[in-house]
């Protein structure tokens, strides 16, 4: 049973990665395809080189900030490891979903002495606020199109007292959830406690950072990075070069949530980058292009870069 377990979680995501590379394959004709590898050899590279240039400052800058999340724990690891353990955690992503944060843990309990437990707890807490920045993006996004969705909402004719119930009824459901989980002493209701613990246990060393306004710093500059990252490659492409704010931050939200579906957003990434470049007037075929040239782009890096990591942390603590 837990090797079906085992294998459903690494074969679910790569099937829907292959799903997405099919249904891109069948939405387009044989001459939309040549076109897109057009557009993909006569790109301009000297922006994707400067792409991976920025997605290599925002991993620096989180192995950094992983450190302040470390220090009110009393610990203090090397720059060097933290910088190889979080690509080498990327690498891992790329292979099975959501493994990368377990093996940052790890490495750091290896060669840094952290226990795995309180290094995996600062790990939720950096993801909780990524979280926290992604949805900002969408919120971000949803504004610059509020008009259009606000032409939705008046054609779906929304029902404000019956959103408001529903609403209602959900929080009376989620407040008995919690009190029943609170008080159940079952062993799976245990496991979850003890996750959202975990959680709780990783926000506090923030609480407790006396270099606050430097994670704050650190968080804004890795985002910052990510979106550049994404922004730069528009001008690789002659046909979206004319990309604004407006189109290309909708897309950068939904290119992030599609990333965390599949392995590293094989397939869905280029697909759902290019629904929403298509929705502001680009082609198909360069949308498409667009999307597979990021897409490639940060996932080159992370192998090439991961692999390097891979055989260089060892190397680098060759004395433990």
């Amino acid at each position: 049973m837990k090797k079906a377990v085992s294998l459903s979680k690494k074969l679910i995501p790569i099937s829907i990665g292959v799903f997405f590379i099919y249904l891109s394959y069948q939405n387009t004709t044989p001459e939309d395809r040549q076109n897109i590898y057009k557009y993909i050899k006569n790109a301009d590279y000297r922006f994707v080189f400067l792409s991976t240039f920025f997605g290599m400052l925002s991993h620096v800058s989180r192995a950094v900030r992983w450190q302040l999340l470390l220090a009110p724990l009393g610990f203090r690891p090397r720059t060097i490891n933290s910088v190889l353990a979080v690509l080498i955690g990327y690498l891992s992503n790329l292979g099975i979903p959501r493994s990368g944060e377990l093996l940052r843990a790890t490495a750091m309990d290896r060669y840094e002495n952290i226990p795995f437990q309180k290094g995996f707890g600062t790990v939720i807490a950096e993801r909780v606020v990524d979280l926290i920045l992604l949805f900002f993006c969408i919120l971000l996004a949803l504004g610059l199109q509020y008009d259009l969705i606000t032409e939705s909402l008046s054609l779906n004719d929304l029902n404000f007292f019956q959103t408001l119930i529903s609403l209602i009824i959900l929080a009376i459901a989620l407040f008995f959830c919690r009190k029943f989980f609170l008080q159940s002493t079952h062993p799976i209701n245990e496991i979850i406690k003890k996750f959202f613990q975990g959680i709780w246990e990783g926000m506090i060393t923030i609480k407790y950072m006396k270099n606050k306004g430097l994670f704050i710093a650190h968080t804004i500059f890795i985002w910052t990075m990510y979106v550049l990252m994404f922004w730069i490659i528009k001008f690789s492409i002659p046909e979206t070069v004319r990309l604004g704010i407006n189109a290309l931050i909708p897309a950068f939200a939904i290119g992030g949530l599609s990333i965390s579906a599949t392995n590293g957003g094989i397939g869905i990434y280029p697909y759902s980058v290019s629904i929403v470049l298509i929705a502001f007037g680009i082609s198909k075929e360069s949308s498409l292009a667009f999307g597979w040239i990021m897409w490639t782009c940060q996932t080159l890096m992370i192998v090439t870069f991961g692999a390097m990591a891979f055989f260089t942390l060892p190397l680098v603590n060759r004395q433990k």
